[in-house]
């Protein structure tokens, strides 16, 4: 089960330097013109979890396996591109495949990086990039519609029920509001059909300077008002110094992360907004060979939670041992969780809950 965020915004704004920062790696150029991302570049990192260790200190376990967010660096954006404007098309193709949005925003000021649009103001760069994902939007939906309404006419009742769901964003979109204002409640998997750019969730990331990773600044601190209007959520990093800290060893990263007043990496923030952004959650199984991190959708069921582990564990789904992490933590493990009654014996209609320690039953 695969879940990625689309790292955006306009170019210069640091999202190849937050990318390579994010994958420990070169692989995406960083470089102080436009477009010097061409491709989507693709990288998988581990969700920072400190409940890994603690279970594999319980188990005995000799390895600890995370669970994993995907990252993809997108061609950076300008006004236009819903036309084709700089690499539009490529762009708004690239996002559609994403499933939310990271949107990085500049609030430093540094004269030896250029800004395409001539200043720093982090709500109009939002701005800028959001009117282009609602002009995508209501090309597509402006499409759609003349044949929905015809087939409708028509008694089509599919239609007739999409046209429905259609009709209220189509509003949203035509009034400047994003198409993820408008959804009716109970109808979010409908919409993720309809593939829109603006529906997709968003987490703004405020790239500030050195000075300022700590406590923001007044830039930040404006983006963190629009997020708080929208519904939405802001963190705030700072893209440089998480690319050094990238290069240093792991047994070095706290104590410089400590001398700049940080008691946590801005990159572990923003990999667990993106987890906490798809709705996602954690289970583990814990053994003597590995402890192991599971993400699932939150809600999903103990047989569908299953075959995030093979498919052979859905369908011939029995049971799950259930001990709560901590149940698991409390009572030293399994066996104590059982004499003491945290062991719970769960069935096909148990909804599996964030830090769940699971065994399955199950027969093929």
């Amino acid at each position: 089960m695969g879940f990625n965020c689309g790292i955006v915004g306009l170019p210069n704004v640091g999202k190849s330097t937050l990318f390579n920062a994010l994958t420990a790696t070169v692989a995406a150029q960083a470089a102080n013109y436009p477009f010097c991302t061409i491709e989507p570049n693709v990288g998988r990192v581990a969700v920072p979890d400190p409940r890994l260790d603690a279970l594999a200190k319980i188990g005995k376990s000799v390895k600890i396996v995370p669970t994993s967010l995907e990252f993809v660096d997108i061609a950076g954006l300008v006004r236009g591109a819903a036309k084709g404007e700089g690499l539009g098309n490529q762009f708004l193709a690239n996002i559609r495949e994403v499933d939310a949005i990271v949107h990085v925003l500049r609030c430093f000021v540094d004269d030896d990086v250029t800004h395409v649009e001539g200043s720093i103001d982090p709500l109009r760069d939002a701005e800028t990039v959001e009117t282009e994902l609602m002009l995508a939007d209501l090309d597509s939906l402006l499409k759609r519609v003349p044949n929905l309404q015809k087939k409708a006419r028509g008694n089509d009742r599919i239609a007739a029920a999409e046209l429905a769901l259609v009709e209220p964003i189509l509003a949203a979109l035509e009034a400047g509001k994003p198409a993820r204002t408008a959804i009716p409640k109970g109808e979010e998997e409908a919409v993720k059909r309809l593939n829109l750019l603006t529906a997709k969730p968003v987490l703004f990331v405020c790239n500030v300077e050195e000075a300022s990773a700590a406590t923001g600044n007044a830039q930040s601190a404006r983006v963190a008002a629009m997020a708080a209007a929208q519904g939405a959520r802001s963190v705030v990093v700072s893209a440089a110094i998480e690319a050094e800290v990238a290069q240093l060893p792991l047994d070095e990263r706290a104590e410089f992360l400590e001398g700049l007043g940080l008691s946590d990496s801005g990159l572990d923030r923003v990999i667990r907004a993106g987890y906490e952004l798809l709705g996602l959650i954690t289970y583990f199984t814990v053994g003597p060979k590995e402890t192991r991190a599971w993400t699932i959708t939150r809600g999903m069921l103990a047989p569908a939670a299953a075959g995030v582990i093979h498919g052979d564990f859905e369908r011939g789904f029995i049971a799950c041992e259930t001990i709560a992490y901590d149940d698991y933590i409390a009572n030293k493990g399994e066996a104590g969780a059982r004499d003491t009654g945290k062991l719970r014996i769960e069935g096909r209609n148990y909804t599996v809950q964030d830090g769940d320690v699971l065994l399955f039953r199950f027969n093929v």
